[in-house]
């Protein structure tokens, strides 16, 4: 539960004349007089002003246009993100904290206070799991897996695993699996998908930075090293010993492979390919196609092909 001044100073927004006890976020039409929602357009703002919600967080560049005087109303840069702002202040996080039953729980396992562990959840031997997290329905977690705090992780996932690295023989072509004895750490804030894979380290380590969000269906090889603030959409693949550094966005089915970096704040669009020790820089510069090249480069050869 906060105030109209406690959720204003969370959002950066002038003190309202108006008092409202908030508990929950809403939607338009589920809203009520505990209850904030948010507008990002003219038309929206409407229908929330006409809505029953005690706070309304709404885009400052309408406040020109808006010729209504109420009290509700907190303007700020970017009212969906002030809305999942306040959405955590509020301490909604959709899931209570205890173990189930039916978990498995390994040796040596280290389970931060207001953590919750779903049921089928498997943790390995030594498994660290900081404040708050949310591990779902059916994860698996292998020794040597060390979460942060506030980590989600949805039903299905696996992390910790062993990478897939072998080593031939030249004279009968036999494979040996490589050593995978190294360890992932998944740091704070970090939010991964249903039925997504991580692999530890062979020799060292599989690191996830902070806020870093994975969709649903991404496999993460072995020794690779995610930055802070990643995204990466579903079926991405990243094979070991990569690196995608801070701010990257990975487009759905991106195809990298291995010792291959993507830079900070590099775009990879949908279906992207980096060939193996490709290096992809450039803040803000969007690639596109397999393989992955500049934007303005890719439409060039898409014209070319569309002419013959």
């Amino acid at each position: 539960m906060a105030g109209m001044n406690r959720i204003a100073d969370w959002v950066g927004a002038s003190a309202p004349s108006h008092e409202a006890e908030i508990v929950r976020v809403s939607s338009l039409e589920g809203a009520g007089e505990d209850s904030v929602v948010f507008a990002l357009d003219g038309e929206t703002l409407g229908l929330a002003v006409r809505s029953k919600a005690g706070a309304i967080l709404a885009n400052g560049r309408l406040k020109d246009g808006f010729t209504d005087s109420d009290a509700r109303i907190l303007w700020v840069n970017d009212a969906r993100y002030a809305f999942a702002l306040v959405a955590r202040r509020l301490g909604d996080s959709g899931f209570t904290a205890g173990i189930h039953a039916s978990a498995v729980i390994g040796e040596g396992v280290e389970i931060g206070e207001g953590t919750g562990v779903g049921p089928g959840v498997v943790l390995g031997d030594g498994v660290r799991i900081g404040k708050d997290c949310n591990i779902l329905a059916r994860v698996t977690l292998y020794a040597g897996t060390v979460l942060g705090d506030r980590v989600v992780v949805q039903a299905g996932a696996v992390l910790g695993s062993t990478g897939f690295g072998y080593a031939r023989s030249a004279e009968t072509g036999e494979y040996f699996l490589f050593p995978q004895q190294g360890s992932l750490y998944v740091e704070d804030d970090v939010e991964v998908g249903a039925n997504s894979t991580i692999d530890r380290g062979a020799l060292g380590e599989t690191r996830i930075g902070r806020g870093t969000k994975i969709d649903n269906l991404v496999h993460i090889g072995h020794n690779c090293l995610i930055g802070k603030n990643v995204i990466i959409a579903a079926q991405t693949g990243i094979s070991g010993s990569s690196v995608v550094e801070d701010g990257a966005i990975l487009g759905g089915q991106v195809g990298i492979g291995e010792h291959a970096i993507v830079g900070a704040g590099v775009i990879l669009g949908g279906g992207a390919g980096v060939l193996s020790g490709k290096k992809m820089r450039g803040p803000g510069e969007v690639f596109w196609g397999r393989p992955a090249r500049p934007l303005k480069e890719y439409l060039r050869d898409l014209a070319r092909l569309k002419r013959r």
